[in-house]
């Protein structure tokens, strides 16, 4: 659920604010008088970035897919390093 505050409200609790956000990692949509935008933490940033990153090499997606429906027998119990 993303919380909604107006610019001014961010304004005057900025790091709290920010604290919030990156220990709950819920998205803050800020309201304002010409845009709106969503403040979120970077660490969820770069966790959409990468999904949007991985999402885009052919057949990734479905190749996981596809492996996680295997039986895991079909891993191997040893990995060599």
């Amino acid at each position: 659920m993303t919380r909604v505050m107006s610019v001014s409200q961010v304004r005057s609790d900025i790091y709290n604010v920010m604290d919030e956000t990156a220990q709950t990692h819920e998205p803050v949509l800020i309201t304002g008088k010409r845009n709106n935008v969503v403040m979120i933490s970077q660490e969820d940033w770069n966790a959409i970035e990468e999904t949007l990153h991985l999402s885009s090499i052919p057949n990734f997606v479905s190749s996981v897919q596809e492996s996680m429906q295997e039986d895991d027998s079909e891993f191997s119990e040893s990995i060599e390093w």
